[in-house]
């Protein structure tokens, strides 16, 4: 059963705490036990709050992520996690790269669990600039996530 889950996106910014801020609410809602974290695969904003415009936006749809600081993906992830979620292809490729041989994770794509949506990944808004767009999804993903936990 999943009980730990770690979302991944580039640079762990704006996507991946997004996604576990609001998955975060939502298993709350649901009483739902999940340890939940964010990560990036990319090293260049370790240490950084989130990206101040998704914070803007998250925030006007109460979703906290001022307290979430960025961190880069480690080895040991792959053991404390149960299930590890990419936004994109590219940071699902480079999870599969950095799986240790001994990973137990199950890595996925966090559309996958909501193929309704049409989409084959969580756009970055950093890059887009749709915040809102990108938030839509994520909130989507979470709830389907969780409908099947």
């Amino acid at each position: 059963m999943t009980r730990s889950i770690l979302f991944v996106c580039l640079g762990n910014i704006c996507r991946s705490p997004s996604a576990e801020a609001v998955t975060r609410a939502k298993a709350l809602a649901r009483d739902l036990p999940l340890e939940l974290d964010s990560a990036g695969t990319g090293a260049w904003h370790v240490g950084e709050p989130p990206y101040g415009a998704m914070q803007v936006c998250a925030a006007k749809r109460g979703y906290d992520l001022a307290p979430l600081r960025a961190r880069q993906v480690t080895a040991q992830d792959f053991e404390r996690f149960d299930l590890i979620v990419a936004m994109d292809a590219d940071n699902l490729r480079n999870l599969q790269d950095l799986a240790p041989n001994s990973a137990r994770a199950k890595l996925a794509l966090f559309t996958d669990f909501a193929p309704q949506t049409g989409a084959d990944h969580v756009p970055d808004p950093y890059y887009t600039r749709d915040f809102d767009g990108t938030l839509d999804l994520v909130e989507i993903c979470a709830d389907a996530l969780l409908d099947q936990l």
